[in-house]
């Protein structure tokens, strides 16, 4: 398989969960990946994983001199970007009542804020014709009890797709956005029980996600298959937000 055959493709958070899958897909597909994440070890682990055509660059998707030396990194090595993923993310439960002002800025911070300074920084490196895919969660169109900032963070997250289509129409770049529905990651690990059997009740095909499949649909995103989408949203959630 050759999709992405020469592409090069940066993935923030792809150290685990759907960030990890899609950088697997990704090398299987004939790209080269960088992966960032805050931690090291799993960074390492990451890329002992995949084994061949990848890299890790450890640092914080909020901090600028990271964003920065991120893609100086990119620069160096590759000269260019053709495909961006911003799979870093965070989801803590609080409800309006719980919701402090510590919680709400450190969940804007990485979900909203970091995301549109990544984008930013990259778009000077990104060639004509390149993709930029910005994972959301359907969590930004439906109400979810306890999950308040975490839904706007990802309602910013698709209006910012629309806006940045417009602004870099010029560019040939293309942005979409994919939005989970519950999917088995390390992220969903804390939830309940009984809040796991409500949720795949929801879900009209009866069961929790996967990574690679969230990964597949990425890799659609990502290659000339989907070459006259752009600003669109692509859910990926059994169906749950969609009947």
């Amino acid at each position: 398989m050759s999709r992405l055959k020469g592409k090069i493709a940066v993935i923030t958070g792809g150290n685990s969960g759907i960030g990890l899958a899609t950088a697997k897909r990704f090398v299987e597909e004939g790209a080269y990946v960088f992966i960032t994440g805050r931690r090291q070890n799993e960074l390492d682990k990451a890329v002992g994983l995949i084994g061949q055509h990848i890299e890790s660059i450890q640092g914080d998707a909020t901090r600028a001199e990271d964003l920065d030396r991120l893609y100086e990194t990119v620069k160096a090595r590759k000269g260019k970007i053709d495909i961006l993923v911003l799979s870093s993310g965070m989801s803590e439960y609080a409800t309006l009542a719980e919701t402090t002002a510590a919680h709400f800025d450190q969940t804007f911070d990485l979900n909203a804020r970091a995301t549109l300074f990544a984008v930013q920084k990259a778009v000077p490196l990104m060639v004509d014709g390149g993709s930029i895919v910005l994972i959301g969660s359907i969590a930004g169109s439906i109400g979810t009890p306890g999950y308040g900032a975490y839904g706007a963070t990802k309602a910013a997250v698709r209006s910012f797709a629309r806006t940045w289509t417009r602004e870099l129409s010029g560019l040939g770049i293309r942005i979409n956005t994919l939005s989970p529905g519950p999917i088995e990651t390390p992220m969903f690990a804390s939830v309940t029980d009984d809040m796991r059997k409500t949720l795949t009740d929801l879900i009209p095909l009866g069961r929790l996600g996967q990574p690679a499949e969230v990964a597949a649909a990425a890799l659609f995103l990502a290659s000339d298959e989907s070459s006259f989408i752009a600003g669109a949203e692509l859910c990926i959630d059994g169906g749950m937000a969609q009947v």
